[in-house]
Formats: structure tokens, sequence, C-alpha cells
């Protein structure tokens, strides 16, 4: 998220190796050899190999608990690569899923009546909807309505606090209230701004720290900054109450480490920790990149990703078959069915727009079109030309760059987006 926007044009890094967590099995031999059993408990990446019931399958993407035989086919994790040895894996999985997966050759064009797409194990992430919406609060002044933490308007359910500020130790980060902000609102303590995280808790609400933004130079890149990072995010979040922490690395991340620090940060906060990444467009393009990477890595603790879908220009979809323009409802379906053929669950997706046009430098486009875009995605109705493979009624919900934007321009896209997520299945 940023003060005033650029386009990135540059791709970001290959996928980082995982971490000691993830269970690298072997290629199947081009012989029937079975590969290792399935397991249950361990963790699967893109590429590894397992078998159950005398057939061969490799992982699409990040897989945990989710049986082969149950879970292969164009549109889900495992590719089933037919039928190995002559008997039962010596190590049976347990349960006993069907004993056969037909193999499939993927059809060139998506059905006619597109699959539903429910998610498996939702992580817990406090008590925040099924489908919920975000807002950015500015911790500056840049023209925007000047706001108080307590006067966010209750239609957002998660508000992140724009930004944590970098410090001289590596990975660490702190947080400052802004002069300036300050001198708007007729000044504004550090214990006021902590009554006013309480104020937010008592209305049921939820805050994190946002870590980043265009001029965030924070840099997780090593053991001993991840390390930092998740110590400073903690020591925040119970100085002030802060729920979770929000990446919105927008100048490099390292997956590898950063992945290490959210889940040092998860091991002291605990399970109602809500983690966020905020990702521009060009970073969920593929899985290859390392916003991509992070967000598979952390899947098992992931909240949601909402992606920045503005200050991008055109980019391709999920049919890889044509640059949507930024600013329509295409632009939004066919980049957000990326994220979930990538490997996340539906309730791990939800779409970030700008608040009015002054608040970015391109890509607004009306809550009207945000909640015909959630509409095709969770049911498949109100599609523009593009209609995603499937439907995602998990679709978590939207976001919006920034609260005060927002009330700047008379609260439109709260009072239009959030009656509507409540209509969603």
């Amino acid at each position: 998220m940023k003060r005033s926007r650029s386009v990135i044009l540059a791709t970001v890094a290959a996928l980082a190796a995982g971490g000691t967590a993830v269970y690298f099995g072997g290629a199947a031999s081009a012989a029937t050899a079975c590969a290792p059993a399935w397991s249950a408990t361990a963790v699967y990446v893109n590429g590894n190999s397992a078998s159950q019931n005398s057939h061969n399958y490799t992982a699409k993407w990040w897989t945990q608990n989710e049986s082969p035989a149950t879970h292969s086919g164009q549109w889900d994790v495992w590719a089933d690569n037919g039928a190995c040895g002559s008997g039962t894996p010596t190590t049976q999985p347990t349960t006993t899923p069907p004993t056969t997966q037909p193999t499939t050759t993927p059809p060139t064009t998506p059905p006619t009546t597109p699959p539903t797409t429910s998610p498996t194990t939702q992580p817990p992430s406090g008590t925040l909807p099924a489908h919920f919406l975000t807002g950015y609060w500015q911790n500056f002044y840049n023209g925007a309505a000047a706001l108080k933490l307590a006067a966010v308007p209750t239609t957002y359910d998660l508000v992140a606090v724009a930004f944590a500020d970098a410090t001289s130790t590596p990975g660490a980060v702190s947080f400052t209230l802004d002069s300036g902000l300050a001198g708007q609102v007729g000044g504004y303590t550090d214990a006021q701004f902590k009554a006013d995280i309480a104020t937010l808790h008592s209305r049921g609400k939820k805050v994190v720290i946002s870590v980043g933004g265009q001029n965030g130079t924070v840099s997780v890149a090593d053991s001993g900054s991840a390390t930092n990072f998740a110590n400073s995010v903690y020591s925040l979040m119970t100085t002030y109450g802060f729920d979770g922490v929000d990446i919105d690395l927008e100048n490099g991340i390292n997956s590898t480490y950063m992945a290490s620090a959210l889940r040092s940060l998860r091991a002291k906060a605990g399970a109602n920790l809500i983690i966020t990444l905020a990702p521009q467009t060009i970073d969920m393009q593929s899985t290859g990149s390392s916003y991509f990477a992070l967000a598979l890595s952390i899947k098992d603790i992931l909240t949601v990703v909402h992606t920045q879908f503005y200050n991008s220009g055109s980019m391709l979809g999920c049919d890889q078959n044509q640059a949507y323009s930024q600013g329509t409802e295409n632009f939004l379906t066919a980049l957000a069915c990326i994220q979930t053929q990538g490997g996340l669950r539906p309730d791990q997706v939800a779409l970030g727009l700008p608040a009015s046009s002054s608040a970015a430098g391109g890509g607004y486009q009306s809550p009207a079109n945000v909640n015909a875009a959630l509409d095709c995605l969770a049911r498949g109705t109100n599609c523009g030309t593009f209609k995603p493979p499937a439907t995602y009624p998990g679709i978590r919900g939207a976001m919006t760059w920034s609260i005060n934007w927002d009330v700047s321009n008379g609260n439109s896209f709260a009072n239009t987006v959030k009656p509507h997520l409540a209509t969603l299945p």
C-alpha cells in the first residue's frame, strides 16, 4: 500500500526452498515403481511425489492432509500419474479413500458449469467473519481525511494500521504515531491510540500492524533478521494490542526467511494470530514469485491475501489467454483465480481496491463493480466477459486503500461493499 503508488514492471525472484517441515518426496521412476506412500501429516510442495492405492501422484502446490485419491484432477492439488507397482504401498494412510482415481486429460476450455471450490481446513483468525472488509488506516496525513483510530467507521471488520517503521536493527520494526497526523486531529498520544485499539476490540473489530508500504525498507533476509522481526512485531502486539501483522513489502521479499519469521511470531502469539499479505498484482502472477511462494509456504497459518488490484496496467489472467485491463471486473476475476488455481484456498483470497480515484495512480473502479466481481467468483453470476473455471463460495471479501480516502469520498466503498459481503454464500 502506498502513499502515492508507482507501477512495478519487474517480476519477482523464483520460488525459494521450503523449511524443514516440508516433505520432499522422490519422483516416480520411469517404470511403474511406487513413490513413498502418502502421509496425512507430511507437507508436500510443487513437484513432490507420493503414492496411494497403487497410484503415483505429484503435488501441484503446497498441501497437507489432502488425500491424492480424492484431491486429484484438473482443478485440484494432486496430479494423478497413473498406476504404479504391483500391490499396495508398504505404508498405509490413516484413512482409506476410494480405490481408484481415473486418469483424466484436462480439457482445453473450462467446463460450462464451473465446479465449486470450497476451503478445506481454515486456520483460526480471531473472530473475523466468513466474508469481511479490510481497510488501511493512515498513520500520516496526505490530504485524505485525518482520523483517530476510534473514528474508523464500524463497517470495517479488520483495520490495518499503516505503517510500522524500520529500525537500525536488521529486520526489527517499531511504531510511532505521526506528528503530522496528530496535528490534524488536535493531538494524539500513545495512550489514546492504545485506548482506541481497545475501543475497536469492544466493537468486535480486529486491528493489525502493517509492515512496508511504498517507502517500507524492512528487510528480513537471514535467520537473525527473521528473529528480530518476530520479536519486535510481538512486542508491538503486547504493547498496543494488535491482533496480528500485515505484510505489505513492495521492494522485495525473501520468502524463506519471512516465512520463518511469521512462524516464529505464530509460536509466540498463538493460533488466533492474524496474518495478512498485500502483494502488488505482479507479485501474484505466478507461483514462482517470492510473494506467492511466501503465501503457499505459510498456507496453514495464513489468514488472507488481499492483492492490490490496481496501479499495475494490464495483466494476464488465469486463462493465460489475454491481458485484462485494470479498472474492469474481468481484471479482478481473471487475476483472482490465478491464486485459487495456484494453491490458495478461496477463503484466503480477497480483492484489494482503491477507495477513490485519488487513492491510487490507476485502477480505480466503482464499488458496484467490486460487488459484481465477488458475485462472479462466489456464484458464477454477474460476470463480465470472463467467467472463472470454478466458483469460490468461500472468497473472503475485499480490502480498500484507504479508510481515510473512503471517508473523504463519502464512505462509498465501505457502504456499498460491506452490506454485499453479507449476501455471499
